[in-house]
């Protein structure tokens, strides 16, 4: 499934950075405003140890993991929403997006010069979300005076309900606050998801810190500041140091285990950074086991298993069958597929199966 999360954040905050340690892609990053304007997009591997655990047991000719797609956008100023500082192009990428990964920058460093000329998180987080606030006002502020006559006369019961929806939305905006915040029930999210909105897409807040603070195990004033006001948003938050990771990426992995080991971590920020935007777009991931290879596949959580076919192939799900299925924790206790089989364990699914998180699948299909 191609999802994807954009990386965001003022100029010179880390995106390019962290974008670079997330994908070894080599994306241009300089120490002046804008040096990332086309976007970049990279996809990286998602981290499983369930993976190779599976693997140990059927040994395969080949792993594949499944992949995550990020996409470094280009830093946005203040007055991006009306054009400034080519903000209406980097908007259209955010729109693109599935989610947002939001860079602040938590340190201080006399060499590496800030836009607005010091630190502040809160601040540099305000400047990010207004603009988003702004682009999302002017869709709603469009919107509301074609549809408000019908919605007065109450002809139309699809029509009343967006109408109060949008005005619900509307008055948050005004008051700064993004959509997200907004507790929505399953129809009014249907009703308002073609919009598009930018503030309703899920977000995660990176906290940039120094190696000083990652070595030292250190928060800041800085970080909690992020950490509270992410919470406000319904949002998520967590700190990484981009040079840290950038560094750790050109390692080996087991340099990359010594590194790790020798600042007293058991996993990287990247690692956590690429779950945490797993989870965050609500995604889990089903396993196939042959000879051949044994690959992880990402689909979205409440998929059945008919869908999941498709995932692979179009005809498997066209011609689905069963799917043959064993959990992953069933195939760990019983060693492999053979004795997990006598055991009782593995089940014939049909199409409307809901494929739960490390499930393995043998699809049965006919075209």
């Amino acid at each position: 499934m191609a999802l994807t999360a954009g990386i965001v954040g003022l100029p010179n905050v880390g995106k390019s950075t962290l974008f670079n340690a997330i994908t070894k892609a080599g994306a241009h990053a300089a120490n002046y405003p804008f040096a990332t304007i086309d976007p970049n997009v990279g996809i990286v591997n998602v981290p499983d140890e369930r993976l190779h655990s599976i693997s140990n047991i059927i040994n395969p000719k080949e792993i594949v993991p499944t992949g995550f797609e990020f996409t470094d956008i280009a830093g946005l100023v203040k007055g991006a929403s009306k054009g400034e500082g080519l903000g209406n192009q980097f908007l259209s990428h955010i729109r693109e997006v599935d989610a947002i990964v939001h860079v602040v920058r938590c340190f201080e460093d006399g060499d590496v010069v800030h836009v607005d000329g010091n630190i502040d998180p809160i601040r540099d987080m305000e400047t990010i979300n207004t603009e988003l606030i702004f682009a999302d006002l002017d869709v709603v502020e469009k919107r509301l005076p074609k549809i408000e006559k019908k919605a007065k006369l109450k002809v139309d019961k699809d029509i009343e309900q967006e109408y109060l929806l949008l005005k619900k939305i509307y008055e948050t905006l005004m008051d700064n606050l993004p959509i997200r915040s907004i507790n929505f029930n399953d129809n009014e999210y249907k009703m308002i998801k073609h919009y598009g909105f930018l503030t309703l897409k899920p977000l995660i807040y990176v906290c940039n810190v120094s190696e000083d603070m990652i070595q030292n195990d250190e928060s800041s004033v800085f970080v909690d500041q992020v950490f509270k006001r992410a919470k406000e948003e319904n949002a998520k938050a967590i700190t990484i140091s981009a040079q840290i990771e950038a560094e750790m990426s050109e390692l080996d992995d087991d340099e990359k285990q010594e590194y790790l080991e020798s600042m007293g971590l058991y996993k990287s920020g990247l690692d956590a950074l690429i779950n945490e935007s797993y989870e965050l777009l609500n995604l889990r991931t089903f396993f196939t086991a042959g000879e051949k290879e044994v690959r992880a596949w990402t689909y979205k959580n409440g998929m059945t298993a008919k869908q999941c076919a498709g995932v692979i192939h179009s005809d498997f799900e066209k011609g689905f069958i069963r799917a043959e299925t064993v959990s992953y924790n069933d195939l760990m206790t019983f060693g492999s597929m053979q004795k997990a089989k006598e055991a009782g364990k593995m089940r014939l699914e049909g199409k409307e199966y809901l494929v739960k998180d490390g499930d393995i699948l043998l699809f049965r299909f006919n075209v």
